[in-house]
C-alpha cells in the first residue's frame, strides 16, 4: 500500500455540513500529524462558518479542484450526501489519494466492494468514518466481552432512538432510493456495525422497517433481528418517534449482564463546538452503567469515548502501511445487512446470508 510523502499530511475535507463541520473538521484539525489543508463547500453560510472556526485552510468551490490538484494533497474525506459517496471516493482513489468515507461506504454493497477493489488495485488506503466505534458505552461493552466478564453473551440490544415527531428539510428526508435516506441507513449503518465488530458476521437478518410519523416518506422506525454464529443474537433500534428512550446498550451473558442508558456525549459536545485536548477530559460519559444480576448488580463507570482515536490510526497507517482503523470491507458487510433487512421487512421473513 502507497504511503503518503508529506507530514503533516494534507487533507482535502470534501463538504461542511454536519458530518464535516461538527465532526471531521474539528478532529482533523486537533491530531498530530494532519494538516486541514483544504475544505471544499459552495455554501455561503457555510463558508462564512468555515473562515471562523478554521481560517488556515484553503476554501475550493468543487471537488474536482481536489482532484485536478492532486499532488497537493495527501488525504481526502468525503462528508457529503450519501449518493455522492460512490463517484467521489472513485475519483479520489483514481488520482491515488488516501481515502476517508463517511458512512455509508456507497449505497449498495456492490458499490461498496466495487470501490475495496479499486482501493487494492490502485494500492491506495481505503476507509470508513464507523465513529460510534469509539462511543464510550461500546468500548466499555466490548471490553467486558473480551475479558469474559459477562460469561458467554447470549443476546446484545443496541438502540439510536430519538424523538423528532416532525420530519426536517434535508436529503436524509428524499424518498429517491439513490439518496439512500431515512433512519435505517443513517442509525442503522452504527448499530449493525457494532454487532458485527462485538460478535462477527451475521448469518440471518429479520427487519421490521416503518414509515410512522406524519408526512414522512422515508423509513423512520427500523427494528433488526440478527443472528450470529452459536444462535448470539444481536437485536437492534433505531427510530425518530421514541418519546422515552430505552436502554442505550443491553448485553445479557450467562454470568452477568451490562446495562448503560444515554448518549455518548462526543457528538453533543462537538457540535457545540468543545475540541479534544482543549483543557477538558474528552469523551467522559455522564453516568455509570450497570453490570451484574438482579441480586448482585454494581455500577460500572463508562471507558471514556475516543472518537479522535479514529484519526491517530489513521496517521499510523499512512505512516507505517499497516491497516486503517476500519476495513472498508467492513462496511460492505454492513450494507449486506441492511439490504437484507430490506428484503426481509418487504417479504416478512427472515433472510440467510451466505
Amino acid at each position: 500500500m502507497t504511503t503518503a510523502p508529506h507530514t503533516p499530511y494534507r487533507v482535502a475535507l470534501i463538504g461542511y455540513g454536519l458530518a464535516g463541520a461538527a465532526f471531521h473538521a474539528p478532529l482533523i484539525a486537533t491530531t498530530s500529524g494532519l494538516r486541514l489543508a483544504a475544505v471544499v463547500t459552495a455554501s455561503p453560510e457555510r463558508r462564512a462558518r468555515l473562515a471562523v472556526e478554521h481560517p488556515e485552510a484553503q476554501v475550493l468551490d468543487s471537488p474536482e479542484q481536489v482532484f485536478d490538484r492532486a499532488e497537493e494533497y495527501d488525504l481526502v474525506v468525503i462528508a457529503t450526501p450519501n449518493r455522492t459517496h460512490l463517484p467521489l471516493a472513485r475519483a479520489a482513489l483514481t488520482a491515488g489519494l488516501a481515502t476517508v468515507v463517511d458512512k455509508p461506504l456507497a449505497v449498495s454493497a456492490q458499490e461498496a466492494e466495487a470501490l475495496c477493489g479499486l482501493a487494492e488495485i490502485r494500492g491506495t488506503l481505503l476507509t470508513v468514518f464507523q465513529n460510534r466505534r469509539w462511543d464510550g458505552d461500546f468500548l466499555t461493552a466490548r471490553r467486558l466481552v473480551e475479558q469474559g466478564e459477562l460469561g458467554r453473551v447470549h443476546r446484545f440490544e443496541s438502540r439510536f432512538e430519538r424523538f423528532r415527531p416532525k420530519p426536517k428539510a434535508g436529503w436524509r428526508e428524499l424518498a429517491d432510493p439513490a439518496e439512500a435516506g431515512g433512519t435505517l441507513y443513517d442509525l442503522g449503518s452504527h448499530l449493525v456495525d457494532q454487532a458485527l465488530t462485538l460478535f462477527g458476521p451475521a448469518l440471518s437478518v429479520y427487519a421490521e422497517i416503518d414509515v410512522r410519523r406524519d408526512g414522512a416518506v422515508v423509513d423512520d422506525d427500523a427494528f433488526l433481528a440478527l443472528t450470529h454464529a452459536g444462535g448470539l443474537r444481536s437485536h437492534l433500534w433505531t427510530s425518530a418517534l421514541t418519546p422515552l428512550l430505552g436502554p442505550r446498550l443491553r448485553l445479557l451473558g450467562d454470568r452477568a449482564g451490562y446495562v448503560t442508558f444515554g448518549m455518548d456525549p462526543q457528538e453533543a459536545d462537538l457540535r457545540a463546538g468543545r475540541r479534544p485536548g482543549d483543557g477538558r477530559p474528552w469523551g467522559a460519559a455522564a453516568g455509570p452503567g450497570m453490570l451484574g444480576t438482579d441480586e448482585a448488580a454494581a455500577a460500572l463507570p463508562t471507558d471514556p469515548g475516543d472518537y479522535p482515536a479514529f484519526y491517530a490510526a489513521l496517521v499510523r497507517a499512512l505512516a507505517t502501511g499497516t491497516p486503517p482503523p476500519v476495513d472498508p470491507y467492513d462496511a460492505v458487510r454492513t450494507l449486506r445487512v441492511l439490504e437484507a433487512a430490506r428484503h426481509s421487512a418487504a417479504t416478512g421473513q427472515a433472510v440467510r446470508l451466505d
